[in-house]
């Protein structure tokens, strides 16, 4: 049994973590401060001994007695992390600093949950961990990309410097349950505009692409990456190849949830990616040849599934 710290453990990627580590027989303490996180998503944890939730923010320091951290904690959709950009880079910066200065003191492995962002609008394709990307650092995604592409730094530097044992995951599109419905993400926003019969609006024309990979995927690489030997820190690509456009993805959607819903667009938003598909060549090289199990239609039908559920059996 480990003690591992779990920050952002109550948001979408996080719950299904601290899920996950105490079914393989851990100790989880969960860090949140319900900025995009919900109780909602880790109250069936509540119960169990080993599990243990504390409200806080990760740009104020934390001290605890801990051997691995998951560093998940900062709003990853457009509509969150742009509703203050300042506290996005705050939570990225100040809180990867805080957290490494934890693992430093403890002497503990610390996972940095990056992102595809980090790539920017990528002039390489498909991306592999050596793309050093196309940011816009003055543009409206800047503080989640750029906060994240100092994170890293930091997180390289930490390692360097003073020798703290780090990971770096790059996370690709991912969806499942537990998404929030209004979190501003494709999937979430498609499938709840489905299901209640409104328009679904595509920004730009829709032939902008994709790469979707389900939750249980993700989690099954993070641990895998947690694991590796200290010789390896990463950056490491996680994500599902498999490549769709966003006008391919609305169409699916509205077809497996039998709605009337009608395809609409807008003009497309600022910065936003035209192409995005990870190289996972090196992913399946060192973590025992893992790759996506859960294939689009089989995710999205669960996901679905989810919604309906939390909406009510009448949509």
């Amino acid at each position: 049994m480990k003690r591992i710290l779990v920050t952002g453990g109550a948001g979408f990627i996080g719950s299904h973590l601290c899920e996950r580590l105490l079914d393989e027989g851990h100790e989880v303490l969960c860090l949140d401060n319900y900025f995009t996180g919900s109780k909602r998503n880790i109250v069936h944890l509540i119960e169990n001994p080993y599990f243990e939730l504390v409200r806080h923010d990760i740009i104020m320091p934390y001290f605890s007695e801990i051997e691995e951290i998951y560093n998940l904690a900062c709003p990853a959709s457009p509509v969150h992390y742009q509703h203050n950009p300042i506290k996005t880079v705050k939570t990225s910066v100040m809180g990867s600093i805080n957290m490494l200065g934890l693992a430093k003191r403890k002497k503990a492995r610390i996972l940095q949950a990056s992102t595809s962002e980090v790539y920017g609008d990528p002039r390489v394709h498909p991306q592999q961990e050596d793309y050093w990307g196309y940011v816009n650092p003055v543009g409206e995604r800047s503080c989640y990309d750029e906060g994240k592409r100092c994170a890293e730094t930091l997180f390289m530097d930490y390692h360097i410097q003073n020798k703290v044992r780090i990971k770096i995951v790059r996370i690709f599109n991912t969806y499942g349950p537990r998404m929030q419905p209004n979190d501003g993400r494709v999937v979430s926003n498609f499938i709840v505009n489905a299901l209640k019969g409104e328009d679904i609006t595509i920004h730009g024309d829709g032939s902008q692409t994709r790469c979707f990979q389900y939750i249980s995927d993700l989690i099954e690489a993070m641990i895998r990456t947690m694991n590796t030997s200290d010789d390896f820190t990463g950056p490491v690509n996680i994500g599902n190849p498999q490549e769709v456009s966003v006008l391919e993805l609305a169409e699916k959607i509205i077809r497996m949830t039998g709605s009337d819903s009608k395809i609409t667009f807008s003009p497309a938003r600022s910065d936003d990616p035209v192409k995005r598909r990870p190289d996972i060549s090196l992913a399946k090289q060192v973590l025992g040849n893992w790759e996506p199990f859960i294939d689009l239609d089989d995710g999205l039908e669960k996901t679905i599934r989810y919604f309906r559920k939390l909406f009510g059996k009448h949509i």
